[in-house]
């Protein structure tokens, strides 16, 4: 979901009231939960105007989406809190968190990743990387950003080895969480893990902790990690979408996330995307980019990697065609 789609769902379930955005909200998984709620948590007085118009999207939208998929028992319930107060908020989350199973990697969904590696980072690596590989690549990708540079890529190496789980790996797995998942001696072996997950999960990380679990993948098993370089994909990839592609892209992307994120590409991306917008657009964004200061690589690489999370999402719909991998620069 994009940051103005957020923005859209957060106006929308605080103009429908608590018992119509407690039954919407059931259907949400947690990391959209977090997501919405933290922006229904910033947002301040709304005009009439704006919730007309969310309205107006909504009704027009609604026979297009079937579902909506979303993150954090105790951070949604304090967002809610902000946002509503502490009864309304008390009403909406009795009715959102209820009837959710809050046992085993369920919970752990829920919860923020700080949290969560605080939890399991005491575990034996392999039962870390079991865990991992159930949660979202991006959750997944935070919580191996707490932990130390020697577990972290032990975890990942572990994560890219791994091939599947049995259903008493699984058992196990229910002691360390309380019911990971259920397991039956009657359930074929679980796909899970292996080169394409670690791949998805590195994605998400800084350039610096990327660097380092790629050096120890590397050491490891060099054919292995080529693997995983080839299944990545970053910024400099999008310069692989055609024309038509990038044009979707862009109606997804905010300006000042695109102009952030363009300061740490090369001449050839940035022509990629001017030549796909108007020329009126190009040209301000143009001006936009020479009169933005010096902007910190740190900064450059979150907006890139916000902008990939739009491009996987668009992948995944099947509306674009992805690449494989890259190189970061410094600005």
């Amino acid at each position: 979901m994009s940051e103005d789609g957020i923005q859209k769902a957060a106006t929308l379930m605080l103009a429908l009231g608590e018992d119509a955005a407690a039954e919407v909200m059931k259907h949400l998984g947690p990391r959209e939960v977090q997501k919405i709620g933290a922006a229904m948590a910033s947002i301040g007085a709304i005009p009439h105007e704006t919730i007309a118009k969310v309205l107006e999207d909504f009704k027009s939208e609604a026979d297009l989406s079937s579902s909506v998929g979303l993150d954090s028992d105790e951070y949604i319930r304090n967002v809610l809190t902000k946002a509503l107060g502490d009864d309304k908020a008390s009403s909406l989350l009795n009715r959102i968190l209820g009837g959710k199973d809050a046992s085993g990697i369920e919970s752990l969904k829920w919860m923020d990743s700080a949290s969560v590696a605080e939890l399991i980072k005491n575990e034996h690596p392999q039962i870390i990387a079991t865990i991992l590989v159930h949660l979202e690549s991006d959750q997944a990708s935070e919580i191996l950003n707490h932990f130390s540079e020697r577990l972290r890529n032990d975890a990942v190496l572990r994560i890219a080895t791994l091939d599947g789980i049995q259903p008493t790996a699984l058992r196990e797995l229910n002691d360390v969480l309380t019911k990971l998942l259920t397991g039956n001696e009657s359930l074929k072996k679980k796909s899970i893990g292996g080169v394409r997950a670690a791949a998805e999960i590195l994605n998400f990380m800084s350039g610096e902790n990327e660097a380092s679990i790629m050096e120890n993948l590397r050491k490891y098993d060099g054919d292995m990690a080529e693997k995983i370089m080839d299944e990545m994909f970053v910024f400099d990839n999008i310069l692989e979408i055609d024309d038509r592609g990038i044009q979707l892209l862009l109606r997804e992307v905010q300006s000042d996330s695109l102009i952030i994120a363009l300061k740490g590409a090369n001449a050839d991306m940035r022509e990629k995307i001017f030549k796909n917008m108007s020329q009126r657009a190009a040209e301000m964004m143009r001006e936009d980019l020479e009169s933005k200061g010096p902007v910190r690589l740190s900064e450059v690489e979150a907006q890139q990697k916000q902008i990939l999370l739009i491009v996987r999402r668009l992948a995944d719909e099947g509306q674009i065609m992805l690449g494989a991998k890259g190189e970061d620069a410094y600005v």
